[in-house]
């Protein structure tokens, strides 16, 4: 009968109560990006905008970011994206196929004093979204 505190005995049990800390659970079991992320860890995905807004910025920054709301088709899940350089809230209209991806933050987060934006959109219709706000491209009408 190995001692109260024999190294085999202490190892095996440290070993065994790991698993009452939910946030080694979710490192073994490797779900703790993939189930939060909309993108189910794919570098970009298609959507359906359905409504445009403007999101006000963090403190002490003042001034309103252009968004759209985008339904991507993959899984349906509703996703806040931002609608990059000016003139582009022109272009993105509601019901408009629009491809997205993350803006680059930190770990997959936002950047700078866009709270909760994670993702931009990059094409609008299957035309690169920065073409079409240059006048080099018109938008295809769906």
């Amino acid at each position: 009968m190995p001692g109260e505190f024999a190294a085999r005995k202490l190892k095996k049990k440290r070993k065994k109560d790991r698993w009452s800390d939910s946030a080694y659970v979710k490192r073994m079991r490797k779900q703790a990006g993939k189930l939060q992320d909309p993108l189910e860890g794919a570098p970009q995905a298609r959507g359906i905008v359905l409504q445009r807004k403007g999101i006000e910025q963090k403190q002490p920054s003042s001034g309103i970011i252009k968004c759209a709301r985008v339904q991507l088709l993959k899984n349906g899940k509703v996703v806040t994206a931002h609608m990059p350089k000016d003139g582009a809230v022109d272009v993105i209209d509601e019901h408009d196929e629009v491809l997205i991806e993350g803006v680059g933050g930190a770990q997959g987060g936002p950047v700078g004093t866009m709270a909760g934006i994670k993702y931009k959109v990059i094409k609008v219709n299957g035309v690169s979204l920065q073409e079409v706000i240059k006048g080099n491209v018109e938008k295809p009408q769906r």
